[in-house]
This record gives structure tokens, C-alpha cells and sequence, in this order.
């Protein structure tokens, strides 16, 4: 796995992760980061959209990067699956949602295909980081990390169902807990990297 590889996945990682949080510095005033999400900071219609758009596209890329730096060391399923997540992710940025502005003219369409891409992102990862869970060697503490995760792409889209005033904050608290997964997969793949090299 040449350095080279991993850096440029980390690079793309950080600046996704730069991008979205700071999205809503550019949003309008009525725009709540504990209240609204992050496909809302990047939603139709909205100046300053471009900046989550953007997040979300090198998020994918980063992912599909990623997939395959760790092509040897993640088993095919697992490849599969976040693969899957980083080609949704980049549908994510084409895609945007409907603005929480009220009376905000959008596209359903666009609405509908963002919220396909959505859904699908968030299966995809919560299967795959379950995958790798059940077929990773090593150490207990990585796999509880995994199974952490897991939950919390499982159980905060449920927690923001009945706390919609949070939607925001529940939804960043996830996106933190992708980031430092994939960030350390990446630094930290495993001693299949061992084997492998």
C-alpha cells in the first residue's frame, strides 16, 4: 500500500471534513447547525450550497479512494459496501435536498434522488462496517469500535426521527464518528496489513 495513496485519501478526508463543518458559516441566518443538517447546508436553491456540496463529493472520492488503497486488507464484501457508500455519497453532492425555507421553490425530483442516495449511503456503511466487524482479525478493542459505529449509523437516524430540533447535532455526531473510522482504517488498517505487505 504506497504511502503516497494513503496520504492523498487523508488529504481528501480532512478537506470533506474542513468543507462540512464549516458549511454553515455560509449558510443564511434562519440556518441552525443544531437544528438542520448537513444536506440542508448544502440544499437547492441556497448561497453558500456549495460548500457542503462540495464536502459531500470529496467525502465519496476520499471513500472510493480508500476502497482502493485497502483493496488487499478489506474483504470483498466490505469493499463492496463502502464502495457503494462513496458512489452514493457523490450522488449526495449531485443530488440536493429541499431547502428548510418554507415557501423556497425545489425540485422533487432532485429532492427524491437525494433522499434515495441518503438512505442508501447509510445502509451501505452500517452494513459494511458490520461486515468488516464480523470478519476482522485482531485486537477487541478495534472490533468494539466497530460495533460502536455500526450503532451509531443504526440508531441516530431513529434518535433524529423523534428529535427533530437536533436533526443537525445528531447528524454531525454521526458524520465525526465516519470520519474517524475511515481515518483510521486508513492509518491503522490491521495486521492484515502485515500479511499483505
Amino acid at each position: 500500500m504506497p504511502k503516497i495513496d494513503r496520504v492523498v485519501v487523508m488529504v481528501l478526508l480532512l478537506a470533506s471534513f474542513l468543507a462540512l463543518l464549516l458549511a454553515p458559516t455560509q449558510m443564511p441566518n434562519s440556518y441552525s447547525w443544531l437544528q438542520h443538517t448537513t444536506s440542508e447546508s448544502g440544499a437547492q436553491g441556497i448561497d453558500g450550497a456549495w460548500l457542503a456540496r462540495l464536502g459531500f463529493l470529496l467525502f465519496g472520492l476520499a471513500v472510493l479512494g480508500q476502497t482502493a488503497v485497502l483493496h488487499t486488507i478489506w474483504p470483498l464484501p466490505v469493499q463492496l459496501l463502502l464502495g457503494a457508500f462513496g458512489v452514493f455519497m457523490t450522488a449526495v453532492a449531485a443530488f440536493s435536498t429541499r431547502p428548510w425555507l418554507p415557501t423556497w421553490p425545489y425540485d422533487p425530483v432532485e429532492n427524491w434522488l437525494h433522499s434515495f442516495a441518503a438512505s442508501g449511503m447509510g445502509f451501505a456503511f452500517a452494513l459494511g462496517v458490520g461486515w468488516r466487524w464480523w470478519l476482522r482479525p485482531g485486537p477487541a478493542k478495534r472490533r468494539m469500535m466497530d460495533l460502536v459505529v455500526m450503532g451509531t449509523a443504526v440508531f441516530i437516524p431513529l434518535a433524529m426521527s423523534f428529535l427533530p430540533n437536533w436533526d443537525g447535532l445528531l447528524q454531525r455526531l454521526m458524520f465525526a464518528t465516519a470520519y474517524a473510522w475511515y481515518a483510521l482504517e486508513l492509518l491503522h488498517p490491521g495486521r492484515e496489513l502485515e500479511s499483505a505487505a
